[in-house]
Formats: C-alpha cells, structure tokens, sequence
C-alpha cells in the first residue's frame, strides 16, 4: 500500500506557483488543499483559475489551517525566513523557494526553529532532485574526466527596469545572484564542496540590487569555480565542469527541459541522456516521502547554510569587504 498523500498549502500567488501547481497537482504523494493571498479576491479568483479547493485572505490563516501539513513558501527573498519559521513554529513542513536568505544566521535561525517545533525545512532547489544531476555528480565521482579542477557556470535572461519587479528591489533582497546566481553558487558547491576564499563583482541597477554579477571561488584540492549572471543578458544557462582528462558539458543545467550531458575528451564528444523527470514534483515529492518517514530530505541544513554563507561572502567581496 502506498504512502497517503501529503496535504499541502501554498504561502503567495507568485509567478513561480505555475511550475509548482501542476506537478503537485499530478502527484499521487502530494495533495494541494490550500493557497493564501494577502487578498482575499486574488486567492479566491487564483484557487477558481487553478482548481484548488481552499483559499485564505492572509497568510496567517492558511497556518492556522489544521489540515495543512505541509506549505510550499514563495514569498519574495527578504520574507523567506521570516515565514519558514512562522510555519514551522505553527506546525507545518516547509519546502521554502531558494534563495532561504543571504544571511547564513537567518539560514541557522530558521532551522533552529524547524528542529524545536520538530518539522522538516528544506530549500527548494528543484535541479539538484532531477535524474541528471544525480548522473553528473556520479560521472565526476567515478573519474570519468579525471581529477576535478574548474567548475563554470552561466544563468541568465533580461528583465526590463520596472519599479515594481521585486527582483529590482534592495528591500526584497532581489538582484541576479539571489534570483539566478544561487544556481551557480549550488553547482560549484555542490561538485567542489564549500568555497575556501571567494571574490566579486557587481554593477548595480534597479534600486541598488546586482543586474550583472562575476564570482570566483577557490575549494578544497585545488578546485576552482567561476560564474556569471544577470539580468542585462540574454537568456543563458549553462554548465561545465572540467578535469584534468575532459568536461562534463550541460546545456540546460537548471531548468533540464532536454536532459543531455557531454562528455568531452580526447577529441571525441559522448552523448549521455537521462531519464525526462519534472524537478518541481521531485523536490516536492522527496519532502512529502521525508514527512511520512520513507526517506531523508535531500536539502537540509547543511546545504542551505552552505549556500548562504558562499552568497553572503560573495556579496561582502563584491562590496570590498
């Protein structure tokens, strides 16, 4: 008999739900029961639009739901914390859209309260759950180009300058490496471990916030990474990690709509492809399997402090600190 299904609420009607709704929708682990709004009409109307069976005015009330187990939060960076902790602290698991903060302590903050309240938190970066992630880091792990020495990395696509876009915005911690750098930022630590030194730079738009930002990061045995992102750019993402024997090239790195690896060496290209698989419904369905006691969450604390302390660093060196 298979796991009963986790009841989950989703925490904001942002632009990212539209990936999230429908792999929740069709899992068979997953029952999505729940949005909130800060208004009441744009929930109303948004569970009409998606066939979802509850709606609540304000977030608060959809944590006070006692059916809910479980809430996806897509707030804008700067709350992330904030209400992971009031969601856990009300007695759900949260699956909590990446970036969790830029601030390591807020990272540590948060889990602290998931472990008193005894609650899952994970921050949700749907790639590393997809099939070929899991292949690339096997392909590295196994030799297959030799002894690991640069990881590179690109995600980018252009925004216009709106006001109102909260990536723009120094209030809501927007800026390209919180939207799309952190991708690079899990890639390099996710194949070199956690960056020994880092370095950075930025040119500001918006209100303040990185449109374009560079990093390089030294690991562990001799392992360097270095990336790009922005928003001034035209739609990028890519993936190369390069051995002393070959590369591991990944044209859809993030997203991985095409799965396909190259393995580059000795003057030859070998195709490798892996199984199609949506990451939003893996990430989702790893946190409900983990809920019910069948597995271990992929991404927990260990992971997401990581990422913060690399981004804050990274930050801090861009700003001559």
């Amino acid at each position: 008999m298979g796991m009963s299904p986790v009841k989950w609420g989703i925490v904001s009607t942002a632009l990212i739900n539209r990936l999230v709704i429908p792999p929740a929708q069709a899992s068979e682990k997953c029952d999505l029961v729940a949005v909130a709004s800060r208004d009441s009409a744009r929930a109303d109307a948004y569970v009409r639009e998606w066939g979802i069976e509850r709606s609540y005015g304000s977030y608060e009330a959809l944590l006070e739901d006692p059916d809910v187990e479980a809430v996806y939060i897509s707030l804008p960076n700067s709350m992330h914390c904030e209400w992971s902790i009031r969601a856990v602290e009300a007695g759900k698991h949260v699956l909590c859209e990446k970036p969790l903060s830029r601030r390591a302590a807020e990272v540590e903050e948060a889990f602290d309260a998931a472990d008193r309240a005894g609650r899952l938190l994970s921050e949700a970066f749907m790639w590393r759950h997809n099939p070929q992630t899991r292949k690339l880091t096997e392909l590295v792990s196994e030799g297959a180009i030799g002894a690991l020495r640069v990881i590179r990395s690109s995600f980018s696509f252009t925004i216009a300058d709106d006001p109102n876009n909260v990536r723009l915005l120094t209030g809501l911690d927007g800026g390209a490496l919180m939207d799309v750098g952190c991708y690079c930022v899990s890639g390099s630590r996710l194949l070199g471990g956690e960056p020994l030194h880092t370095a950075g730079v930025q040119v500001l738009g918006g209100d303040g916030v990185d449109v374009l930002f560079a990093g390089a990061m030294l690991h562990e045995n001799g392992v360097t990474s270095h990336f790009d992102c922005g928003f001034v750019l035209p739609s990028r993402d890519e993936l190369e990690v390069v051995g002393e024997e070959g590369s591991l090239f990944l044209d859809d790195p993030w997203h991985v709509h095409e799965p396909l690896i190259e393995i580059r060496r000795d003057g030859a290209v070998e195709r490798v492809e892996t199984e199609r698989a949506n990451s939003y419904q893996l990430e989702l369905e790893n946190l409900s399997e983990a809920i019910r006691g069948e597995a271990e969450p992929l991404l927990g604390r260990a992971d997401a402090v990581g990422n913060a302390r690399a981004l804050e660093a990274l930050y801090a060196a861009a700003a001559g600190g």
